[in-house]
């Protein structure tokens, strides 16, 4: 029998939610795909990742991630994909969310 724990599938599905309305504040024209390998909702706009992840390996809360497909530098990508923030970082808030998305956006095109 499998055993859902309802906190953490309400944790999941606000996360996903969240970041659907990121997306696709970001990119209108977009749809985002929940890719089952890394259970991670992401689109991809001029060879650029944006995604909200419900926790991994490299950190294990629900975050936002930009990962430009060629490595930029400086203090806004700290993670090895590129730029990685928590969602409570964020304040779980749609257009915070979107703006670390636009953030990233607009230093992948300038770096």
């Amino acid at each position: 029998m499998l055993r859902v724990d309802p906190v953490a599938a309400a944790e999941l599905a606000h996360a996903l939610t969240l970041g659907d309305q990121a997306l696709r504040a970001l990119s209108p024209g977009a749809t985002p795909v929940l890719w089952p390998e890394h259970f991670d909702l992401a689109i991809t706009v001029d060879k650029v990742n944006y995604g909200v992840s419900p926790g991994d390996a490299y950190l294990a809360v629900p975050y936002a991630y930009v990962g430009p497909w060629e490595p930029r530098g400086g203090d806004f990508w700290n993670a090895p994909f590129g730029a990685a923030r928590p969602l409570s970082e964020l304040g779980g808030v749609v257009a915070a969310i979107t703006g670390f998305f636009a953030e990233g956006r607009d230093r992948a095109t300038i770096s």
